[in-house]
């Protein structure tokens, strides 16, 4: 197949789920404490054993949320779209592998990285289940994928909040096979990264040589910005999504500051949806910071060579990223274009608008290695 443009970050979010897929697959002893879907004043939702919300049924973004006329322009495009209103009539596009080729197809995209229900851990606050689910979804997405391989690629789950399960899953994933690379989740009440409690699982990530990705992440737990009321919740939620992209610097730093990529140096990591624009300074203050004070923690070049070399950036639409200065610091072969469909930060359906206002002022050799070559490669898709 030949590519024009590839999403390095799409997504599968809980609230598209099957409504049963956890309980009806789950261990007799684990099913009760699977997520499951309830009705609710605002249509059915889903939840689990301890009351926590993962959001409405098929609602807008990876929170479910209930959607509010004219609130937000991308929203209003996917709305136009049908998205929203098939999935009332029973069409989760989403979900069904043909009618979301078809969607990529609306949007000139050829195939998509698939990010996965991460965030579900967080809420579900039960590592042995979340171990469950995590294993559940891997599954389906494989199914999920089987049907057009050279479009849809899925990016396995790692459990949270425990190394060694997210171990035995990175060899139970990779054995079966059907994926693109393993998702590793990011949350503030994690070890930080540079922590030698983290080796284990570099040496199984190398060993099973599939990207590790990391996505964006919230910076303050769901249960603080949910205590919010009127003009505050949406001053905490602009607060978050404003900011969100930049939590990434405390793994990009970590990784690099504790020598992962020196150690590993055919270890490849993304950073999903974390943006660009950021990363140049964040480069520059590392490499200052390494040769001012830092020689001594055992890497061997420039934190922004360990970058070129091995880590790789998502977006979907940054100004600042895409100045041919920023591309210079980066290098053209770190970043990749994408979509973020079917989220309120996604560009679906008007892609070819965005890529257009972004990458005019650049060489179309370019522009194909940032739309499409760069993720092409590193997912196999390209030689």
């Amino acid at each position: 197949m030949r590519y024009a443009r590839i999403s390095a970050d799409s997504h599968i979010d809980m609230p598209w789920m099957p409504n049963d897929l956890f309980t009806l697959n789950a261990s007799a002893a684990l099913k009760d404490r699977m997520p499951y879907v309830a009705d609710g004043p605002d249509g059915p939702y889903w939840t689990c054993k301890n009351g926590m919300s993962f959001g409405l049924v098929c609602g807008v973004g990876p929170g479910g949320a209930k959607y509010v006329p004219g609130q937000n322009y991308r929203v209003e495009k996917m709305h136009a779209a049908g998205l929203y209103d098939d999935a009332k009539a029973g069409k989760r596009r989403v979900i069904d592998p043909h009618l979301r080729v078809k969607d990529q197809d609306l949007d000139g995209v050829d195939a998509e990285v698939l990010f996965g229900i991460l965030g579900a851990a967080t809420r579900l606050n039960d590592h042995e289940a979340a171990k469950e689910m995590f294993c559940i979804y891997n599954d389906w997405l494989v199914d999920f994928c089987k049907p057009y391989p050279g479009r849809l690629l899925g990016l396995a789950c790692l459990p949270y909040g425990d190394i060694k399960a997210a171990i035995e899953e990175t060899y139970r994933v990779a054995k079966r096979g059907g994926i693109a690379g393993l998702e590793l989740s990011c949350s503030w009440d994690m070890e930080p990264m540079y922590d030698p409690v983290w080796e284990p699982l570099w040496q199984a990530v190398n060993e099973v040589n599939l990207p590790l990705n990391f996505h964006t992440f919230p910076s303050t737990p769901p249960a603080v910005r949910e205590k919010a009321q009127g003009l505050t919740k949406r001053a905490a939620l602009f607060t978050g999504v404003s900011a969100f992209q930049m939590n990434l610097i405390n793994i990009l730093a970590a990784i690099i500051g504790a020598a992962v990529l020196e150690r590993y140096p055919n270890l490849r990591i993304v950073f999903g949806e974390s943006g660009i624009g950021w990363i140049p300074y964040a480069l520059d203050r590392m490499d200052f910071e390494w040769e001012d004070r830092f020689r001594d923690i055992g890497l061997t070049m420039k934190p922004s060579d360990y970058w070129k070399r091995q880590c790789k950036a998502t977006f979907q639409f940054d100004k600042i990223g895409t100045w041919d200065k920023s591309i210079e610091v980066l290098g053209d072969e770190t970043i990749m274009w994408a979509s973020d469909y079917p989220h309120t930060d996604g560009i679906w359906p008007e892609s070819g608008k965005y890529i257009e206002e972004q990458f005019g002022h650049l060489p179309k050799d370019m522009i194909h290695k940032i739309t499409c070559e760069n993720a092409g490669r590193l997912y196999g898709l390209i030689n």
